[in-house]
């Protein structure tokens, strides 16, 4: 693997595979943080202002003090960007409960620590993204809200590892998580939406979606397109039977899918997709 990546933390800046944290940090111990993946494009962050936000809410969910302002952590990410020499890449923002002592009270934990990686990403292979990827429902259901709301990312992703192990002993690309009630969530690492009908429909947070950055993006892209976007509750059913599917993220972007539990999708990749990818890297082209 290529000794690429910067790190920043604790003021100071240094190659990711030199960054080091105590392992009596409560993140590491018992996955108590929040993140944030951010793309970044010609050393500009897509979103940012949209991605500190969704950080702010996750940490103050669980009772975790951000005391960064929006405006020193846009000068650390600027750093960090800097610092790596890429001009295309991913920012990880992870905020952790700090050190403390063993045992899951927080109150042990007398400040949190903020670490921000700057680093290349590329999450799918480039054909993947050019004929569409193969997806299987995971026997593994998302946590449900009253459990772990789905709007809080934090860095408890066991749930998600799991069904991506799934994925992996199938052979398939990717994995899309069920709720309890049979409803469609989300992937492994990423949103999903269906076409039907000229209808963009992607499942609402209520049944376990994140409340994805990107997947904002793309509906608010569609809009501009005159497509018509929903949030809608959705079952495999719908996903058998869509005209289009595909999936979106900060790492993922827009890719689209080909097939479902080897059920093939009407059109990969469609035009609708077709229309939304080409938007998408419009509005990445204005930063």
């Amino acid at each position: 693997m290529a000794n690429t990546g910067v790190c920043w933390m604790e003021g100071k800046l240094q190659p990711l595979r030199e960054a080091r944290i105590p392992v009596i940090d409560h993140g590491l111990l018992y996955g108590d943080g929040v993140f944030e993946g951010i793309r970044f494009y010609g050393g500009q962050p897509l979103l940012l202002a949209e991605h500190l936000r969704r950080l702010r809410d996750s940490a103050r969910a669980i009772a975790l003090a951000l005391r960064w302002s929006d405006e020193e952590l846009t000068g650390i990410i600027g750093q960090t960007i800097a610092a790596s020499g890429l001009s295309d890449g991913y920012i990880r923002l992870l905020l952790t409960r700090g050190d403390g002592a063993l045992g899951i009270d927080p109150r042990s934990c007398a400040e949190p620590r903020l670490i921000v990686i700057a680093d290349e990403l590329q999450m799918v292979d480039p054909q993947v993204r050019e004929q569409g990827a193969t997806l299987i429902i995971a026997s593994t259901r998302r946590l449900p809200p009253d459990g772990l709301d789905p709007r809080i990312k934090s860095l408890n992703y066991l749930n998600h590892i799991l069904a991506r192990i799934e994925a992996n002993q199938a052979g398939a690309d990717e994995a899309l998580l069920l709720n309890a009630l049979g409803r469609v969530t989300e992937g492994s690492a990423d949103n999903l939406f269906i076409v039907r009908d000229g209808r963009l429909l992607t499942p609402p947070t209520s049944d376990g979606a994140l409340a994805g950055i990107t997947r904002a993006l793309v509906m608010d892209l569609a809009r501009e397109l005159g497509i018509e976007a929903l949030e809608q509750s959705l079952t495999v059913f719908d996903l058998y039977s869509a005209d289009e599917c595909f999936l979106t993220g900060t790492a993922a972007e827009l890719i689209p899918v080909r097939s479902i539990d080897g059920r093939a999708m009407g059109d990969c990749p469609g035009e609708v997709y077709r229309r939304l990818a080409e938007a998408f890297a419009g509005f990445v082209q204005r930063l």
